[in-house]
């Protein structure tokens, strides 16, 4: 019988191998061990992210198949197409990460509690001031009203959460996130487990080890420094 491992016995840069990850539940592949920047870096780059609630043990997953979305190929529809062309609203990225975290916590209709806990948001926010966790920003005047954060290491993003407080704000943001990461290289966002939502987005699944393959050249190009902070208008992308 496989078992998960325990972090414990690992240093903070080293994993298992994601191919001794559980079937089921699928991708859950170690236990334990902490939160810190580099353990957090080495996760990430070897396509391994933490996922718990409040109150179970830090756990470890790298599911099979991988859900991502190709940068050049998020879907929009005609109705979504026109909606953005009317937009009034703007984006920008790293303006308000903390507050992109804490609205991505908030509890949401259906759902009891959140996976985004106090130790994570601490965690994430140092990542971020390291320069390796990013948010992008929906802005409706000065109201935020949607947004997105994740994890950049090299030229891969993982998308952790996104929140919207209006109608398509959520849309709008992976939008502006596919587009000013497709202008600097990166050519998939990780967005780990499959939905029905992401995949009417546009996403699609690929076998993990695929996934390893393109992560392992992706984490090695040199990271983006140059982020849009200023708000800019939205704007279609050019590639529709």
């Amino acid at each position: 019988m496989t078992r998960i491992q325990p972090l414990d016995a690992f240093p903070p840069n080293a994993f298992p191998d994601p191919a001794m990850a559980l079937i089921d539940p699928n991708g859950l592949l170690a236990f334990g061990g902490d939160l810190s920047p580099q353990r957090l870096v080495a996760a990430y780059s070897h396509g391994i992210f933490p996922w718990y609630s409040e109150g179970d043990p830090l756990l470890w997953w790298s599911p099979d198949p991988r859900c991502v979305f190709a940068t050049d190929n998020v879907h929009m529809s005609r109705s979504f197409a026109k909606f953005l062309r009317r937009c009034d609203w703007t984006w920008s990225m790293d303006r308000a990460f903390d507050a992109v975290m804490h609205a991505c916590a908030e509890p949401r209709a259906h759902q009891h509690g959140t996976w985004i806990t106090d130790d994570m948001q601490t965690a994430y926010t140092n990542l971020h001031l390291l320069g390796y966790a990013h948010s992008l920003e929906i802005w409706e005047g000065d109201a935020l009203i949607g947004g997105i954060y994740g994890v950049a290491v090299g030229r891969m993003f993982s998308a952790e959460s996104m929140f919207s407080r209006r109608t398509n704000a959520s849309k709008v943001a992976l939008h502006a996130l596919a587009q000013t990461l497709h202008g600097r290289g990166f050519p998939w966002i990780d967005a780990q487990v499959p939905n029905p939502h992401l995949l009417s987005m546009g996403a699609r699944v690929i076998p993990r080890r695929r996934f390893l393959e393109e992560l392992a050249r992706l984490t090695t190009a040199p990271a983006v420094h140059d982020w849009p902070r200023l708000r800019s208008p939205i704007a279609v992308s050019s590639n529709r």
